[in-house]
């Protein structure tokens, strides 16, 4: 008997919607195996997780507030992708859009907040801007892959973070701070406003906005469809007078401040000052997932961003379960296990297993 993938004929509107609701759900039942195996009540954990992040308005208020850096990465892999540029740098343009943000909120901050938070905002998308041109500039015209300069920079940029906080008295360590390195504040005219005592903020509201603007721009713009025939059929959009360098540079700037506005929105809207360990915790490399799982779709993308802050939002409590309680590793053993599989179930989206008998010919 041998098994092999076959290749679709034609992907059916219910493959797009089953194939990853049952991945998700054997994913879930995986999970619930390895929980009873490590001695859980798997049936308590999850519920668990399904009241903290969606059943009071303080869980939905985490949930969404844990969702928001999630959708601006996500937006930066898929418009990236959207043209065969597989970037995987958002981790460190979001690092680098926060620092630019930080810095500027700082400088700025006793103005009004008419004039700090725009400025907070654009910085973070200049900063992501500025670490994303040079990768974009090889990519375009000396056909450098942009996995390797993207992730190299990565490592780049959240090193320099962390200098600028720990290992260093910079313009962004609060030098009041003895006891541990910690950024200096920004000022209050700087923060993005909260919906009342909840910890959504918003740049959640920003968040919608640039998932509608990328929706537009893909799919209502002249850019849009060169982006199109570009992801499509490269060849043709040569020959059709598609400016393929110029296009390739464009979309990896577009993607690096989208990236860069995440690490802004986490700064003045969460943490308020330049937070190393509140920063680097795979914001960037989480959106990848988001978009693959939305299939590339912006407002698909805000959907599984908002399940995947369910998810990190549950982490913590799960620790608190007294008796029952979970780890943190195993706890986000569970998160990845999920996840793993609902990406290997996208495969079968498009391939279908196809089991056959093997014939023996005798002589």
């Amino acid at each position: 008997m041998k098994i092999s993938l076959e290749r679709r004929g034609a992907v059916k509107s219910w493959h797009l919607i089953g194939v990853p609701l049952l991945s998700v759900i054997f994913g879930t039942l995986v999970g619930g195996i390895f929980l009873e195996a490590t001695g859980h009540n798997a049936i308590l954990v999850f519920k668990t997780m399904a009241q903290t992040s969606y059943t009071t308005l303080y869980g939905i208020g985490d949930t969404l507030a844990a969702a928001t850096p999630l959708i601006f990465t996500a937006l930066a892999a898929l418009v990236a992708f959207r043209v065969n540029l597989y970037s995987i740098g958002a981790e460190g343009q979001l690092f680098v859009g926060g620092i630019f943000a930080s810095g500027v909120g700082i400088a700025v901050g006793t103005s009004s907040s008419a004039l700090a938070i725009p400025a907070v905002l654009i910085a973070g998308i200049v900063g992501g801007m500025v670490w994303m041109t040079l990768p974009a500039l090889f990519r375009a015209w000396f056909g450098t892959s942009e996995i390797i300069t993207t992730l190299m920079f990565n490592f780049v940029a959240l090193f320099l973070m962390r200098y600028l906080i720990y290992g260093s008295s910079t313009y962004w360590r609060d030098p009041t701070s003895t006891n541990f390195p910690q950024g200096k504040k920004l000022d209050q005219n700087a923060w993005l406003p909260r919906f009342g005592t909840q910890s959504i903020h918003w740049g959640l509201v920003l968040a919608l906005v640039a998932t509608v603007g990328i929706w537009f721009l893909l799919r209502k713009t002249r850019f849009g469809y060169q982006m199109k025939v570009l992801g499509d059929a490269p060849n043709a959009a040569r020959y059709s007078g598609v400016p393929v360098k110029r296009m390739t540079f464009t979309v990896l700037i577009i993607s690096g401040g989208l990236a860069g506005l995440a690490g802004a929105s986490e700064v003045a809207g969460r943490a308020h000052a330049l937070d190393p360990n509140g920063l680097a915790i795979g914001l960037g490399y989480a959106g990848i997932i988001v978009a693959t799982l939305a299939r590339l779709n912006p407002f698909g993308a805000v959907i599984i961003a908002i399940g995947f802050g369910g998810l990190q939002n549950s982490a913590s409590a799960l620790q608190s379960l007294g008796t029952e309680s979970v780890p943190s590793a195993i706890a986000t053993t569970l998160q990845g296990l999920i996840l793993l599989l609902a990406l290997a179930g996208e495969l079968f989206v498009r391939y279908r297993l196809k089991v056959s008998k093997r014939v023996e010919v005798s002589v």
